[in-house]
Order: structure tokens, then C-alpha cells, then sequence
């Protein structure tokens, strides 16, 4: 009878531990990163009243007899789940999303391990909790932004309104296309010497900027003619009147192809009537000498086995034999006399206005002569600046030249500049530009560096960069045996010595060298800044902490760990949401979130806790039902008691 008793106490009594866990569940139902516990019960001592028995060949066997004597309770546990991330907006709130604890500690050498990442700075910019102003730690970086796994891991010190140093530029990132097809040289006549070269207009196809010096040998194309024999004619002179009496036999044969008839001619014709009918004869052109002397030239001139005419035969009588003097007699004609083939050749010796080495020049080129394809005499050139360049010439079209009046054509450079601001060692701006020139050599450009205050250049402010055939990067080059751009700054500071970083050679990660039609090539980036003081900061997923600067500057200043263990239950709650390891913890493991420790940091953000109502609600239930109905046992059985009590009377 005593034994149920006993029984219904140890229900009455662990029943009530387990509406202590759900009280202080409850309790904590906005504790941030709070984990609640649960409670779990087993049988305690059992009576044994008969063992088993083992099966006979009579008979089967017994089960053993025995009497439970109560309830006890077998473990507490805390329950590491994941709890409702909320949005708080302050940078030094942080939650972290998975396994993991943050680790704070004291100058005695204490540590202890939370959920709760509501952080803040103390007066000496300390990142602490501000509840038990005990230190978050983890591991500074160095100057350079750089956290070392060997750093000592220990208390976070952010330094506030602290100076950043300026730093000088060392490297200039270019990167984009410099255009291969573009062109901006426009042409211009420098001198015409004696060529007969009237205006030079047009771009040069290679975009090359500089002097062409051209030279012009050999004769021009001449003309074929021939002078009437008989003179002191005047216009007005009649052909009757010079005893012309046969009118229309007279014609004339054009390259011994074609046969024109001089028609319409009366003795009361003129002279000038004669000159017109046959200036009308495609190809052909008379006219009046000074001496009185009719002139009849072709038009185109050439060489005279192609480009002639031949008269009629003279008879006695006829304008063949009185006006242009041959005998009569058949066979006997005038042909036209003195026509040559054109011999002009001009060679172009081309100084670009940069470059060097190969790029430098002087390079000679051999020109293409444009002929006139009515005239037949060179009037043009082909070919300056790889072509696109228009030359036009007076009557008689080019003429030779001699030493010293070489026709001089111009042309302008083709070219691309950026520029950006670089630091020197006292924090000082300077604008920077590089300017680019379309090179002689295939798939280069020059280049010049230059500054626009009173900041000197001592070297390397020249040089060169060069493309494969694909565009990729080839060289970036400096001239006179320089690797870096060197410039005073003329004011105090140190000299800067800048490296052009323009790609990866055969890479397409920098420069590029294709034809597409515009230019891109830009300064993109460089690395040095001026003196700056930190005004804020950011945490990412991984704990690092990034100072922001007034100067523009982002670096990484710290970095958050976080620990876990091999048996988060088994850790000691030591209050204040806080734990400590225990035998049957395991030590802890520290490191870097979302690598060494499974979890992340969400930053901006707090662990809500991880109590579901609802299941306390049940739980709750549960336990007051448990508890009751152990007082019914411990009231039935006194009542029981007392009936045998009774018994007595």
C-alpha cells in the first residue's frame, strides 16, 4: 500500500519539474537566441517478486513478477533548434543562421559561448555585449586588410574616427579596346613644290599621323599633233580663197580605228569654220598657232602607237594639200607626231610624328599615279597613308619634282586619351593621362603619359602597346628602359612610380585590339587614396568587419569567429544565454563562418527564441494531467489505508 504512495510523490514531484522547464520555456518566449529544454521521465526502482521461468517438457515458461515503485527524472535537455531570424537593422545585431556560437570573453581568460548577438562598441570602440560587457572575440587583420589564421584570437578593437595614412598609387589598371579600324587623319598640303598639285583632302586609311615627302619622277603623258605647213592664216580667212576647190574628201582617222569625214565645207568657208567642224570630232581638237598655222591635237594623250590621227590622201586642190601643206600624191597623208606614254612614278617617305624602332620610320612607299581617263595624263595619287587621301592638280595634271620641292602632305594622328586622378605619399591628387597614337606597324599604338598640373614626369612617359592578330594583349611597353611611370609631384611628397597594368598578355582581361568601331580604353581603376578617417562599418555572412573611409576606402578591419561543439547538449548553461563546455561537450572548435563552422552570420539581424508555444501549450496540459492524476493515487491510497485502519473497530 505504501509503495503507491511513494509512487504517486515521485509523479507529484517530477511532474512539477517538468512544469518548471515549461514555466521558464515561457518564460524566455522573447529571450533572443534563448534554446528552451525539455524534460524527459523513466521508471525508477522495480520490486521483483518472481523471476522468469524457464519452458519444461511439461510445461511452458513464466514471465517474471515485478512492481514499479515510482518515476524519476531522466534528463533535461536543451534543444538547439534554429530560431526565427528578426530584422533589426542595427549592424551589430547578428544572428547566426545554423550551427554556432559566438565567443565572448574577459581580460581573466574566461570564455563563454552564446546565440545571442546583440552586440555594440563600448567607449574604447570594443565590440562587446553591452549586457555583461563582456568582449566578442575573434581576429584583427593587418594594415593591409589581411586576417591571418595566425593571429591570436581575442577581444575586437575597431579603430573610430581614427586616421587612415594616405597611400601613393603604385598600379593603374587600363582595360577595354582601343578601336583597330579608327581613323582620324585627316590630310593637308604642307607643299606642293613644284607638282602642280593644287589640294590634298581626306583620311588616311592606317590612321597614321606625320610627314609624307613625295617624290614625282619621269615625264607626263604628251599629246599628239600636228601643224598645218602653210601659215599667216587668219580665222576669217576663206579656204575658196586659198584655192581650195575639193571640199569633201577630207577626213581623218582616230587611232586607226575610226575614220571622221570634215563635211560641209564651201569655198566661202572660214578658217574658224574648219577649226570648229573639226574640234566637233570626238577626241580631237583644232586651233589657231600664233603664227597662223592650224593645229590639230588629240585630245588624250598616250603613247602615239594608241593615241594619233591620220588625214586623207592629198590630192591637188584638196584642204589636205593647201592648208596643211602635203604634196599631192596618193599615199601622201599628215599623222599626228610627238605623243608619249606617261613615265611618272612618286615614291612616299613617310616620318610618323611617334614611335619608335621599327615605328619610327623613315618608311618608303611606292604610290599609285590616277589618270584621267578622258585626258589620259596623271592627275592624282594612290596609295598615301595606305589610301583614303584625294590629290588634285591644276591643267597638265602632276608634274616632276626636283630636290628640295618634294610635294609635303600631312597627316593628322589618330588618338585616344584617358586620364584619372592618382595619390602621392602625402595624400595629394594629381590627374594622370595617357594618350594614344595609331602606330606605322600593324596592330600598335603609341603612347604618351602627361600630367596637368606642375607635376614632372622623369620617366617612362612613353611607349608602346601592341596586339595579336586576335586582339588579345601582345606588350605594354615603356620606352627608354623604364617598367614604371616616375613622377614629381613638386610638392614635398615622394616621388610616385606608377605601373600601367593593361591585361593579361594574350588575354582578353585588359587592353583589346579589336575593330569595333569606337573607342573604350579607359583608366578604369587605380590603388592609392588619400588621408582618411572611418566613419562606419559592414559585417558579411563570413564575420568579416569592413571599415569604410572618408576617403573612399573599404577595408577589412576584423573578423567574428564563431565555435561549436561535438555535443552541443552536453554544454552548461551558466544564465545570462550564455554556455560553457563540459565533459560531455566536447571542447570547443573555433573558426571562420560558412568554412570551418557549418553556420553563417546574418548581420542587422537577431535569433528570436526558439520556444514554440504552442507545443508548451500541449506540453503544459500534459504535466497538469500527469500531476493530477498522481494526487488521485496518493488520496486513493490514503483512503485505502484508512479503511484498513478501520478494520479495528
Amino acid at each position: 500500500m505504501m509503495a503507491s504512495l511513494f509512487a504517486g510523490v515521485s509523479g507529484l514531484k517530477n511532474h512539477q519539474v517538468k512544469m518548471n522547464v515549461i514555466g521558464n520555456n515561457i518564460a524566455n518566449i522573447n529571450t533572443i537566441g534563448f534554446k528552451p529544454g525539455r524534460v524527459n521521465f523513466q521508471e525508477a526502482l522495480v520490486q521483483t517478486f518472481k523471476g522468469a521461468g524457464r519452458p519444461s517438457a511439461i510445461s511452458g515458461g513464466t514471465n517474471p513478477v515485478q512492481l514499479g515503485l515510482g518515476m524519476q527524472v531522466s534528463s533535461i535537455d536543451n534543444l538547439f533548434q534554429q530560431g526565427g531570424l528578426e530584422t533589426t537593422g542595427q549592424i551589430t545585431d547578428l544572428a547566426i543562421q545554423g550551427q554556432g556560437f559566438f565567443v565572448l570573453g574577459d581580460n581573466n581568460g574566461n570564455r563563454f559561448y552564446t546565440r545571442a548577438g546583440a552586440f555594440g562598441f563600448d567607449s574604447a570602440s570594443r565590440l562587446v555585449d553591452p549586457a555583461t560587457g563582456l568582449f566578442v572575440f575573434g581576429r584583427m587583420a593587418d594594415s593591409t586588410g589581411n586576417v591571418s589564421s595566425l593571429t591570436a584570437i581575442g577581444k575586437l578593437v575597431l579603430p573610430f574616427g581614427q586616421q587612415d595614412p594616405a597611400n601613393a598609387t603604385s598600379i593603374v589598371d587600363l582595360s577595354k579596346n582601343l578601336n583597330a579600324s579608327a581613323t582620324d587623319s585627316a590630310a593637308s598640303l604642307t607643299s606642293a613644290g613644284i607638282s602642280n598639285v593644287l589640294t590634298v583632302s581626306g583620311k588616311a586609311v592606317d590612321g597614321v599621323g606625320g610627314t609624307h615627302s613625295i617624290t614625282i619622277s619621269g615625264i607626263q603623258a604628251q599629246n599628239a599633233s600636228f601643224t598645218g605647213g602653210v601659215g599667216a592664216l587668219s580665222l576669217t580667212t576663206t579656204i575658196g580663197g586659198l584655192g581650195v576647190t575639193i571640199f569633201n574628201d577630207f577626213t581623218l582617222s582616230i587611232d586607226g580605228t575610226r575614220t571622221e569625214p570634215v563635211a560641209g565645207l564651201t569655198a566661202t568657208s572660214t578658217i574658224e569654220d574648219l577649226i570648229n567642224i573639226i574640234s566637233q570630232i570626238d577626241g580631237l581638237t583644232a586651233q589657231l598657232t600664233g603664227s597662223g598655222e592650224v593645229e590639230i591635237i588629240r585630245d588624250r594623250a598616250g603613247d602615239p602607237a594608241s593615241y594619233k590621227f591620220e588625214s586623207s590622201d592629198s590630192v591637188a586642190g584638196n584642204i589636205v594639200n593647201l592648208i596643211f601643206g602635203i604634196p599631192a600624191g596618193a599615199g601622201n597623208t599628215f599623222v599626228s607626231a610627238g605623243g608619249a606614254a606617261s613615265t611618272l612614278t612618286a615614291v612616299d617617305i613617310f616620318t610618323p610624328d611617334l614611335g619608335t624602332g621599327a615605328a619610327s620610320g623613315p618608311i618608303s612607299t611606292a604610290l599609285g599615279m590616277v589618270f584621267d581617263s578622258n585626258s589620259g595624263l596623271a592627275i592624282g595619287l594612290s596609295g598615301i597613308g595606305g589610301g583614303g587621301i584625294e590629290v588634285t592638280t591644276g591643267t597638265g595634271g602632276l608634274a616632276p619634282t626636283a630636290a628640295g620641292s618634294e610635294l609635303i602632305v600631312d597627316t593628322k594622328p589618330t588618338t585616344h586619351a584617358t586620364s584619372i586622378q592618382v595619390f602621392d605619399s602625402l595624400g595629394g591628387k594629381h590627374t594622370v593621362s595617357i594618350e594614344f597614337f595609331k602606330s606605322i606597324l600593324n596592330n600598335r599604338w603609341e603612347w604618351t603619359a602627361s600630367t596637368l598640373g606642375v607635376e614632372v614626369i622623369t620617366s617612362g612617359a612613353s611607349g608602346h602597346v601592341s596586339f595579336n592578330s586576335d586582339g588579345s594583349l601582345n606588350t605594354f611597353d615603356y620606352n627608354g628602359g623604364a617598367n614604371t611611370i616616375s613622377i614629381d609631384p613638386q610638392n614635398g611628397a615622394s616621388n610616385i612610380n606608377i605601373s600601367i597594368d593593361a591585361g593579361t598578355v594574350n588575354g582578353y582581361d585588359g587592353l583589346t585590339g579589336f575593330a569595333s568601331g569606337r573607342h573604350t580604353a579607359t583608366l578604369i581603376a587605380q590603388n592609392g587614396y588619400g588621408l582618411g578617417i572611418l566613419q562606419t562599418i559592414t559585417i558579411d555572412k563570413s564575420g568579416f568587419i569592413s571599415g569604410i573611409f572618408s576617403n573612399g576606402i573599404n577595408r577589412v578591419l576584423a573578423q567574428i569567429i564563431l565555435a561549436d561543439f561535438s555535443n552541443q547538449a552536453g554544454l552548461l548553461k551558466v544564465g545570462r544565454s550564455m554556455y560553457q563546455p563540459s565533459a560531455n561537450s566536447g571542447l570547443a572548435v573555433e573558426g571562420i563562418a560558412g568554412a570551418t563552422i557549418s553556420g553563417e552570420i546574418t548581420p542587422g539581424a537577431l535569433e528570436s527564441s526558439a520556444v514554440d508555444i504552442a507545443q508548451e501549450f500541449t506540453q503544459m496540459i500534459t504535466a497538469q494531467r500527469g500531476f493530477q492524476a498522481n494526487a488521485r493515487i496518493i488520496t486513493t491510497s490514503d483512503s485505502m489505508l484508512d479503511e484498513l485502519v478501520n478494520i479495528k473497530r
